[in-house]
């Protein structure tokens, strides 16, 4: 892949396992990598399956300049600072709730409020929901239409996730298999790659002058879409293969490596 000009026009960058680690925690040199890039002048746009309340401590650790950000696996696209949302897709999840209630009766199940936090049946594992949380019945829960669904059993094992997603077999949604036994509902058609095409057009760029890095299963289509997908040298073998090169391991700094390839 060759860009125009010799170097990315966009850098979309996922933040689990990319940004940052399973504690949150940013590895030195990856916040200059990102700073040599925003001073080349390429809009660097977090492109994520976390909720905005997730997001915005990201966006102002790294710094970056107002712009847009992609959180829920590309349900909802922020305008930041001040946060607005220029974007959000929603769908019923009456039928996704009772078919999981069916098929997982043990599972938690969360929905996400925009600009807020989340309802949920029961409380997550500490720290992997941010905002205000509120627990409700599953039938509060199925009520309104919203951006996403969070499946979560932490006594399961991921390869149990992705056959729930399988049974499921619901029309009208897409699946994103997470990290830990973690499933993110959102409506047909929707990945961070419809997200991230609102968010070329703002920037009168083409998607094949985006760089693009990530590690999960829930950036496969971002990994399509952009002009060069790189998955981190951790993911899994289906989003490797759906990348166009693998960088290193997140714990061997791939992620400002593959940056300072084209920023040094």
């Amino acid at each position: 892949m060759t860009f125009e000009g010799g170097r990315p026009g966009l850098v979309a960058l996922d933040i689990d396992g990319t940004l940052v680690d399973e504690y949150g925690q940013m590895l030195p040199g990856v916040h200059d990598s990102v700073a040599r890039v925003l001073r080349a002048g390429v809009p660097v746009v977090l492109a994520t399956g976390r909720s905005w309340h997730g997001t915005q401590p990201i966006f102002d650790q790294l710094s970056l300049p107002p712009g847009l950000a992609v959180s829920s696996n590309g349900a909802v696209v922020v305008d930041y600072p001040p946060a607005e949302v220029r974007q959000e897709v929603t769908f019923d999840p009456a039928d996704v709730i009772a078919r999981v209630q069916e098929l997982a009766p043990e599972a938690l199940i969360a929905v996400e409020e925009v600009g807020r936090g989340y309802r949920l049946t029961g409380h997550f594992p500490e720290g992997e929901l941010s905002g205000e949380l509120t627990l409700q019945s599953v039938e509060e829960l199925s009520a309104a239409p919203v951006s996403r669904v969070i499946i979560r059993d932490p006594e399961r094992a991921d390869q149990e996730f992705i056959e729930l997603a399988q049974q499921l077999g619901l029309h009208g949604v897409s699946y994103f298999i997470g990290w830990s036994a973690w499933l993110d509902i959102a409506p047909e058609g929707v990945d961070k790659s419809t997200g991230l095409a609102h968010v070329v057009e703002h920037y009168g760029i083409d998607p094949s002058q985006v760089l693009a890095i990530g590690d999960g299963r829930n950036d496969i289509e971002m990994l399509t879409w952009a002009g060069r997908g790189v998955a981190m040298g951790q993911a899994p073998d289906e989003v490797k293969d759906s990348a166009d090169a693998v960088t290193d391991a997140f714990d061997a700094f791939g992620t400002a490596r593959e940056l300072d390839r084209w920023f040094s």
